[in-house]
């Protein structure tokens, strides 16, 4: 059975869709069947592997997902696309049970076509993130490393304890990354150690760099493997791809 890794934060600019999409690519290259789902009304993931967003959002339809999924230009990695249109993203943001029953449904029924699908939520702990949530099995989230890190959080983390609750102990805690490392300010080696304290050995052991990198591959449509193999930026999701096997 394959996992499902909710990535999610209640900030914007934390690296979630940089972690989505990297950390599926990494999980591809190394042979892992992968699925990248956009959740996010910005549609943000989608762009960032070349694609468009769609008309109708495969997650509310009734039908087979099959026709939704997008073989990508890497090797192993799928996208299903996220989409704007208003009455799309109000149907996902219902939170009713018909909404989560059919996100969840949608997903079971590929789970075991994919060793991981990532799921890239918007940013916020409102309904669109709850009900992809409860359609996962792990939640993954990104911390930047600046000031209010902790600020939020205990809000996210209930709303993920009330999920846990509501689906029988099918999500759990997958990790945190901390985003945005930059080792030569005080700062970072403080919220290092406030979030390691804080949340123990949940924390992975590898950091994503501040790397101009992550921030233009997405706008050449590519990952950062594609766009700047060497990068400090393509060897950290590589390493955080390592430490999500190993917690297999």
């Amino acid at each position: 059975m394959g996992r499902i890794l909710c990535v999610v934060n209640q900030k914007g600019g934390v690296g979630k869709t940089t972690t989505a999409v990297n950390l599926s690519a990494a999980l591809a290259i190394s042979g892992k069947r992968s699925l990248l789902l956009d959740m996010d009304p910005q549609c943000n993931a989608t762009g960032s592997l070349g694609h468009e967003p769609t008309d109708g959002h495969a997650m509310i339809s009734d039908g087979s997902l099959d026709s939704a999924i997008i073989q990508t230009k890497v090797n192993n990695l799928s996208i299903i696309r996220g989409s704007r249109t208003l009455q799309d993203v109000d149907r996902l943001a219902a939170a009713g049970e018909s909404e989560t029953s059919i996100v969840r449904k949608h997903l079971d029924s590929i789970i075991d076509q994919y060793d991981y699908i990532l799921v890239d939520c918007p940013p916020s702990v409102g309904p669109l993130t709850q009900t992809a949530l409860a359609g996962s099995t792990e939640v993954l989230m990104p911390i930047q490393c600046e000031y209010f890190a902790m600020e939020g959080l205990t809000q996210l983390i209930q709303t993920i304890k009330k999920v846990i609750v509501a689906t029988d102990g099918r999500l759990t805690f997958g990790g945190i990354l901390l985003t945005m490392y930059d080792p030569y300010l005080e700062l970072t080696r403080e919220v290092d150690d406030e979030v390691r304290d804080f949340f123990g050995d949940i924390v992975f052991d590898c950091v994503v760099p501040r790397d101009v990198s992550l921030c233009e591959a997405p706008s050449h449509g590519q990952t950062v493997f594609e766009y700047a193999p060497r990068s400090r930026g393509a060897f950290a999701y590589t390493q955080l791809c390592m430490e999500v096997l190993e917690r297999d």
